[in-house]
């Protein structure tokens, strides 16, 4: 709906450290904050294609740092707890592009109310169109 959802960005090197805690933060931040959704993401750099021709820095642009990389981090970070467990890249016949991420089922009853939230962060900070789901068993 048209909930607000908060995103705190960490610094990158202490993001391991939030990890440990992320659930109880979370918690207490939604509690404290009634109900909105919290999502913690590292703050990442982005380097341009351009980089390794700049005279100031030594050697290539780490792939760390590359626009690709950068935004699968971001999605690992959107919906850690979980894992992802599987993407497919689905082409609409106009062009536009939607990313399908299949998110581990045994958390679906932890995160399957904030699937819509995921995916507005994601399409804010990236400005790609992205659909959560949960894989489909076939017996």
């Amino acid at each position: 709906g048209g909930r607000k959802a908060i995103i705190i960005f960490v610094p990158f090197r202490q993001l391991k450290d939030f990890h440990k805690v992320q659930n109880r933060i979370v918690r207490e931040l939604e509690k404290k904050f009634s109900g909105r959704h919290v999502v913690i993401v590292a703050q990442r750099t982005i380097l341009p294609k351009t980089f390794n021709r700049s005279a100031l820095q030594k050697g290539p642009r780490p792939v760390s740092r590359t626009l690709t990389a950068v935004h699968e981090s971001i999605l690992e970070d959107i919906v850690y707890p979980t894992e992802i467990v599987g993407k497919r890249i689905r082409y609409k016949v106009d062009g536009s592009k939607i990313l399908k991420v299949f998110l581990d089922p045994k958390d679906l009853v932890n995160v399957e109310t904030k699937l819509d939230t995921f995916a507005k962060v994601y399409k804010a900070l990236t400005n790609k169109e992205v659909v959560f789901q949960f894989p489909v068993e076939n017996p």
